[in-house]
């Protein structure tokens, strides 16, 4: 799977330019253009609406403008990225935008505009060709075509079905990416995972014709650890404790953490982040045979923790403890752990925001300032200690599946936890990795959460 074509076009002479223009300002705007463009923009009833476009035609029939609405205030808070959600409609061509916008403003459009033109197009016999963007004066190129690039990425991977992105194709993906960016692979698979101490991996992931291995990519030279944990479960039938129908329907998403960690090391490897990169990914798939492990089973962990198994469909959280585990000795700077988790978090917070724990209050604020600031939801949850009792039961060190239906994003999240001791800043995603339906910038499907967040925190979480 090659990385996204580029984000933006050259400018040349047939780029047709775009203004945006403020509810407040579209009166005079208007009083400055011929008749011909005031009375259509009495027709459609265009008023400078937040994302309402008013197409300009040339006295030929061509397209030689456009005046997209940007709204008031009140408009722009609740729906920043609205001022983009009609421009799919736009008539084919390239679009420069012009006008006295900061570079705050013309970075965000910029960057909404190449998240808004994503398609899934491998299945489609003619890709579907929208409007195209110079790269606005002033706007960093690299960094935010590097981000587009990234979900985009991360868009593809949760897309593609799990017959065409299993362990063997999550495992090439990431070569491939390493490959761009001079990184360097390595990967523990099937039995090697027993005789290298990957015991859990190997277990969820046994039970599959598709061998379960441990992805390892490591980039730079210079500057702090940053080690990412993405889960890859490329798919879930939910072992023994199979899922109803309704339930598997997503779950090839299930390998959703391994997608936004590739996605963002895309955007830290494309843009020279200077820092020392881990890319860990237990990648499997927990389907059902004879040798499928099974509930109440007892498995002992990488790092010697034992854990009683109370639901085979709590797979993802023993994959991950592994690779945690081998992180951890490592003692990086900063570990980072993403999965699409539990469904609890998204009782908690929804679909659209993604919740993320840590014990250290700078990372905490830091995350959720870049959060605001790039426009990726994200909110805080709490490692709660009261809790601990509910994953430790009678037979073992942990339970991988506590009893009682409350608090499951919270408990889940302290069993990773569990497995982080030598790392002094941890921090771990609860993401869903899903639009259910079309947004401005999110198009219905595999989608990133965090992880614009995380990249634009990251330089100051490194400094604190």
């Amino acid at each position: 799977m090659p990385l996204p074509d580029p984000i933006f076009v050259p400018k040349s002479a047939q780029s047709i330019p775009l203004v945006l223009i403020k509810k407040s300002e579209a009166q005079v705007w208007l009083a400055a253009q011929r008749p011909a463009v005031q009375t259509w923009a009495k027709q459609i009833g265009w008023e400078g609406q937040l994302g309402k476009l008013l197409i300009i035609q040339g006295t030929d029939g061509a397209t030689s403008g456009v005046a997209l609405g940007y709204g008031d205030a009140n408009a722009r808070d609740r729906n920043r990225f609205g001022v983009l959600s009609k421009i799919n409609d736009l008539p084919k061509g390239t679009y420069a935008l012009t006008g006295d916008q900061s570079i705050e403003e013309k970075s965000l459009f910029a960057l909404g505009w190449a998240l808004t033109q994503y398609h899934f197009d491998r299945y489609k016999s003619k890709a579907p060709i929208g409007p195209q963007l110079v790269c606005p004066e002033g706007v960093n190129e690299v960094e935010v075509s590097a981000i587009a690039t990234g979900e985009a990425l991360t868009r593809d991977l949760i897309n593609t079905p799990s017959s065409d992105m299993g362990p063997d194709e999550l495992e090439a993906v990431t070569r491939a990416l390493a490959d761009v960016h001079n990184a360097k692979v390595s990967v523990i698979k099937g039995d090697a995972l027993l005789t290298q101490n990957f015991p859990m991996i190997h277990t969820v992931g046994r039970a599959s014709s598709r061998a379960p291995r441990l992805i390892d990519m490591s980039w730079g030279h210079t500057g702090p650890t940053v080690t990412l944990v993405g889960k890859g479960v490329c798919f879930d039938t939910g072992g023994l404790n199979i899922k109803p129908a309704a339930s598997m329907g997503l779950m090839k998403k299930d390998m959703g953490g391994a997608a936004h960690v590739l996605g963002l090391a895309q955007m830290i490897m494309a843009t020279k982040l200077p820092l020392r990169l881990r890319v860990l990914i237990p990648a499997v798939e927990n389907s059902i045979s004879g040798n499928a492990y099974r509930p109440q089973d007892v498995l002992t962990s990488r790092k010697g923790l034992t854990v009683e198994i109370n639901n085979t469909d709590a797979e993802g959280r023993l994959v991950l403890a592994d690779a945690l585990a081998l992180a951890d000795e490592a003692k990086p700077d900063l570990m980072i752990c993403m999965a699409t988790l539990t469904g609890a978090a998204r009782v908690a917070v929804g679909p659209d925001i993604a919740p993320y724990f840590t014990d250290d209050a700078g990372i905490s604020h830091t995350i959720s300032e870049a959060g605001s600031n790039v426009l990726d939801p994200v909110w805080q949850l709490p490692f709660h200690p009261a809790y601990e009792a509910m994953i430790e039961p009678d037979i073992a060190d942990l339970d991988n599946a506590p009893k009682g239906g409350f608090a499951g994003c919270i408990t889940a999240a302290l069993f990773l936890r569990r497995f982080v001791t030598e790392t002094p800043k941890f921090v771990h995603f609860d993401c869903y990795g899903w639009q259910p339906s079309a947004q401005p910038t999110r198009p219905k499907g595999g989608v990133g959460q965090g992880t614009r967040a995380l990249f634009s925190a990251l330089p100051k979480i490194l400094s604190l």
